[in-house]
């Protein structure tokens, strides 16, 4: 039987290039290339189906996954994948699992932090797979307070070794994805001690498992710390506890790009500069960001989908009921998460370049846009994890009670996402570090220094402490150069009046602490200066194909639009914009909404998701959710059998019960 695309007519109304916008959401036509390739060689293997996941009791789950893991491996090497290749293999199996961790976090750690002799000793094993690696900091005491970390290294001169403790049962580390079941070794963060004296944290290779057995080696207490919230979900992951004994290990297990211990215990500091460990942090902040447009697309595509295949109420002439999407309260809730999905994709492109830009100069010595690149991805990573968080959440409400279903596809990316918000970073304290490095320039600025990069627009401080916006009518707010004024005009007085409150104080620690939600605010209106400002510069940049452009420039706009009608209060508080202006550009931002109507499902189509990728009956391609909604309720095990397993212990008695009661 041939499969009905219930969702042509909607393709039919676009008013743009598809394939072109396409290639403008992968960034290039070899991006796009790469992923539609890699993304229909996953979605057509059977092996690497999805089905059922959300019904697996959690040892099933868990070595379902390890199956999965072990044939992409086989594959990967089969087909010879480059390292992108293989990398975007393992995204679009959608399937978290040690791997994530292996690849993500240990090996990186090795790159930045080890010397040229350890990465050429432990890299080529990891690279095969040899040892299976994870990322172990986080402990159950301590998580964003690094410096709080109470695992210690004590070097022992005698024979050569450090001695890995956990003196206390918070000092056992928790969390760390890979490390309950799967890994054989871990990048363990302690504190070292060299003859009685604490030099703070650093990193150490330490073995767990034996290669043979794999079974934990002397001294080491591992396993998996239980379920997480969500069925499936992450629940593929054997995040894990684990527990030293007086484990020793070579000294030359200590990552020593940075510092080493020499033989004789003495600490001492290489010639290479610390700040090179930051390069890591920047690079797995950035790709925190891209993943952050990738969750957040997949949830827009999915309600956007089921938004013009679901009718309710209103009768139409054609004796139909309207489409959800045709209605205003539901484009203003779905429309601007389609524009955030377009603005993080934009401004996660421009974070991979900053980073090529930071490591090139990390590499030649030059320190000077180290700061200011980890502040923006800091903040960058709290402001689109927290918005993509709370997007999945909105969609799954905009797909009414079909998206409480786990074939919706909604819960689940709900749970593998959240933790974005806490991993890395808490979201609230990564906002505080942004925060004290706005400070910091705001101070530089009375020394002469100039503000570079992101904070370029607090150099015209005293300007945009006057500005006022121009906006006369509603149309002027599609000016993209107005809007970020009034961006620039509301995040420069808000970060002046923080400086100025916290001069008030004679200790600023006090004042930081008491002014702290203020501080989050200004951080917060900083890191939206940052989205709206790329976004911004991709609209200046050739975008070919026919109406391309004039789609992005509509979701820009609904974009800014949408941030100034959510904080109104911070624009009209600081005397950026006045009343009417306001009004105006609510008045402008529904008419943005009325022009991206017909074009919706096009522009979710542009992301270019498999169904297998999307794994949600309500997202489908061609639209065909109610036959398969019911197809695929009966392949739940409570319907196995029609009498449910218990019914004579319980349901019959009480029955019986209530028919003697009924007699009476």
């Amino acid at each position: 039987m041939a499969s009905v695309d219930f969702l042509a007519g909607e393709r039919r109304k676009a008013e743009f290039d598809v394939d072109a916008m396409k290639i403008a959401w992968a960034g290039s036509l070899s991006e796009f290339q790469l992923h539609d390739r890699i993304s229909k060689l996953v979605a057509s293997d059977p092996a690497l189906s999805k089905e059922g996941r959300t019904m697996m009791p959690r040892k099933e789950l868990f070595k379902n996954a390890l199956r999965k893991v072990n044939h992409a491996w086989k594959l990967i090497n089969e087909l010879r994948l480059t390292e992108e290749e293989a990398r975007k293999f393992r995204f679009y199996m959608d399937e978290p699992a040690y791997t994530d961790l292996h690849w993500g976090m240990f090996v990186p750690a090795i790159k930045g932090s080890g010397t040229e002799e350890q990465q050429k000793k432990w890299l080529p094993l990891a690279y095969k797979m040899q040892i299976i690696g994870c990322y172990a900091q986080t402990e159950l005491g301590h998580g964003s307070n690094v410096q709080g970390l109470e695992t210690t290294a004590t070097f022992d001169p005698r024979t050569d070794e450090f001695v890995i403790h956990s003196p206390t049962l918070t000092s056992s580390k928790w969390w760390p994805g890979g490390l309950g079941k799967a890994s054989t070794h871990a990048v363990v963060y302690a504190r070292l001690i060299v003859d009685g004296k604490d030099y703070g944290v650093n990193g150490f290779i330490v073995q767990l498992r034996s290669l043979e057995d794999h079974k934990p080696l002397p001294g080491i207490t591992v396993g998996d710390i239980g379920m997480k919230f969500g069925s499936g979900a992450y629940n593929t992951m054997d995040n894990g506890v684990l527990r030293f004994d007086h484990v020793r290990i070579p000294r030359d297990q200590m990552l020593m790009r940075v510092s080493q211990v020499t033989r004789d215990g003495k600490y001492v500091q290489s010639d290479v500069p610390r700040q090179l460990l930051y390069g890591t942090m920047v690079y797995v902040r950035q790709a925190i960001v891209s993943d952050a447009s990738t969750a957040l697309s997949r949830a827009v595509c999915i309600a956007t989908r089921y938004s013009a295949v679901r009718r309710q109420f209103g009768l139409q002439n054609d004796g139909q009921e309207t489409q959800v999407i045709d209605y205003k309260t539901q484009q203003s809730r779905l429309f601007p998460l389609l524009a955030s999905a377009y603005a993080f994709r934009f401004v996660g492109e421009w974070l991979k370049s900053l980073y090529t830009d930071v490591t090139e100069k990390l590499q030649a010595g030059d320190f000077s846009t180290l700061p200011e690149a980890h502040a923006c991805t800091a903040g960058l990573k709290s402001l689109t994890t927290s918005a993509t968080a709370d997007g999945i959440e909105e969609c799954r409400k905009l797909c009414g009670g079909h998206g409480y279903l786990n074939s919706s596809g909604l819960p689940e990316l709900f749970a593998v996402y959240i933790p974005a918000c806490t991993y890395e970073g808490d979201n609230t304290v990564l906002h505080l570090q942004v925060a004290r490095f706005l400070m910091k320039t705001v101070s530089q600025l009375f020394s002469g220094k100039h503000p570079v990069g992101t904070t370029a627009y607090m150099g015209r401080l005293q300007q945009l402490l006057q500005c006022r916006s121009n906006v006369q009518q509603a149309k002027d707010w599609m000016n993209p150069s107005a809007v970020l004024e009034a961006y620039e005009a509301r995040a420069a007085r808000m970060i002046a009046s923080c400086a100025k409150n916290l001069n008030n104080f004679a200790n600023s620690e006090d004042g930081f602490a008491e002014l702290s939600s203020d501080l989050v605010e200004a951080a917060v209106a900083h890191c939206q200066v940052i989205v709206v400002s790329k976004f911004f510069e991709k609209l200046q940049q050739d975008i070919p194909g026919n109406g391309v452009k004039q789609q992005l420039e509509n979701l820009f706009g609904i974009y800014s639009l949408y941030l100034i009608h959510k904080h109104q209060g911070d624009f009209l508080a600081t005397g950026c914009i006045t009343p009417k202006q306001a009004s105006l550009a609510n008045d402008q931002l529904r008419a943005l909404y009325t022009l991206v109507r017909p074009n919706a499902v096009a522009l979710v189509d542009a992301f270019n998701y498999t169904d297998h990728f999307l794994g949600s009956i309500l997202g489908r391609y061609d639209g065909n959710v109610y036959p398969k909604l019911y197809e695929e309720a009966w392949k739940d095990p409570l319907n196995e059998t029609v009498v449910p397993d218990g019914y004579h212990e319980y349901i019959r008695p009480l029955l019986k019960q209530q028919l003697g009661i009924a007699r009476l």
